[in-house]
């Protein structure tokens, strides 16, 4: 037995929701089905953010938005003039959920919780009549003249349009391929670096505001670093995995880094500061007391690994002490081998190829009435509420085409 949709979305996830969602808001008439292989709906979402759901970002300049993303940066320019953060804000609000602004640009709802969005959104599907069917794995898609036949282990299913919201699924991706679709390999993106180095050995939880660059490529980021038991995490590394996710994947990330923990002060103005310290302070202990804008507990270790012994005086130091020092406070080299997938947001960098994709509709270039929305594409943002902003920008998109 077949059942009849007008509309069929594979994925009960956050992309998934939404595009139905708008869809029948839109068109009352239409019967809309989600189909989810799992036994449960909306689970990234329900962990996502620290299980408070970081819906998006406090950036409402399109062009601005788009630099988040290191891939898809030029493809959502479009899409973001469309739809983007504050239209987030007004959809959820209309849908009473109200939203807040953290200090870092990090949007949540006010409750704090995931929760809040999960029952907006099934409260919304059971209002508008959208049949949510869990327990569907898609095991085949065929196309026969104008309708989509979607074959789960234990139901066939019918529609006009398929709208394929999977996030990094590669049984999907798989299906797209003997489709046509070129399929750009998925690596993981957004993680930490494995690094044993005494210098930060004794030093989880130290956080500080640097400049890190991966030797022999062009990856540099800025921002704040975290000292953790198996290396270096923080916004700053998170945004490197992010921008250099092929590049380090290639290198089976084992790589090189360079950390400047002044940020960006240069080792020659470095230098020249330290020479004015040793004539203030001669008398006074080198590494009790850190001068710079550092915990005192990193200035130790750096002034340690300079060749300096703990009681050294300022006046003391001799000319090569302080050229080691400049260095390893603004050069300082470790050796990464190795990653950790942040929390539980894994995030992929891969997907349909962008090229195979109409960014007015969000619909297959190869394929008419069969449209993608959210991850499964090969679009991926750092951290900080942009990968959903994806997923409401492309599925409200979806919705409009549809």
């Amino acid at each position: 037995m077949n059942q009849n949709f007008d509309i069929i979305i594979v994925g009960g996830g956050a992309a998934g929701f939404f595009t139905a969602i708008n869809i029948v808001d839109k068109n009352p008439k239409l019967k809309v089905a989600i189909l989810e292989r799992g036994a449960e709906v909306l689970n990234k979402v329900r962990i996502s953010g620290g299980g408070r759901c970081n819906v998006t970002h406090a950036c409402f300049e399109p062009n601005e938005l788009v630099k988040f993303y290191p891939r898809g940066e030029k493809e959502l320019r479009g899409p973001f003039h469309q739809f983007s953060s504050g239209d987030t804000i007004e959809w959820f609000e209309k849908h009473g959920v109200e939203l807040k602004i953290e200090a870092d640009g990090r949007m949540f709802p006010i409750s704090n919780s995931s929760q809040t969005i999960i029952d907006c959104f099934l409260t919304a599907t059971q209002k508008l009549g959208i049949a949510v069917l869990t327990g569907q794995s898609v095991q085949s898609i065929f196309k026969k003249e104008n309708t989509w036949k979607i074959e789960t282990q234990s139901e066939n299913y019918l529609a006009e349009k398929l709208i394929l919201a999977t996030g990094s699924n590669p049984k999907v991706w798989e299906m797209l391929q003997t489709f046509g679709h070129a399929v750009v390999n998925p690596v993981p993106s957004l993680f930490t670096f494995n690094i044993k180095d005494s210098r930060i050995k004794e030093l989880p939880g130290v956080a500080a505001q640097v400049t890190v660059k991966v030797k022999d490529t062009k990856l540099t980021s800025t921002g704040p670093l975290l000292i953790t038991h198996w290396g270096m995490s923080g916004p700053a590394i998170l945004k490197l995995s992010a921008w250099g996710a092929r590049i380090l994947h290639d290198k089976n990330y084992q790589f090189t880094i360079f950390v400047n923990w002044l940020n960006d002060e240069d080792t020659a103005d470095v230098e020249k500061k330290l020479k004015d310290l040793k004539q203030e302070h001669a008398k006074k202990s080198v590494s009790k007391k850190s001068p710079f804008e550092l915990t005192n507990r990193l200035w130790e270790s750096l002034v340690l690994a300079s060749g300096i012994e703990a009681e050294t005086k300022w006046a003391d130091l001799s000319k090569t002490q302080l050229q080691n020092l400049a260095n390893q406070l603004t050069n300082c080299t470790f050796q990464v081998n190795g990653k950790s997938t942040f929390k539980e947001e894994f995030v992929t960098a891969g997907g349909i190829d962008l090229k195979e994709i109409n960014f007015k509709t969000m619909e297959s270039k190869l394929h008419e009435n069969l449209y993608f929305a959210g991850e499964i594409v090969n679009i991926d943002a750092i951290t900080g509420g942009f990968n959903f902003q994806n997923a409401w920008t492309s599925g409200f998109i979806v919705a409009n085409a549809v």
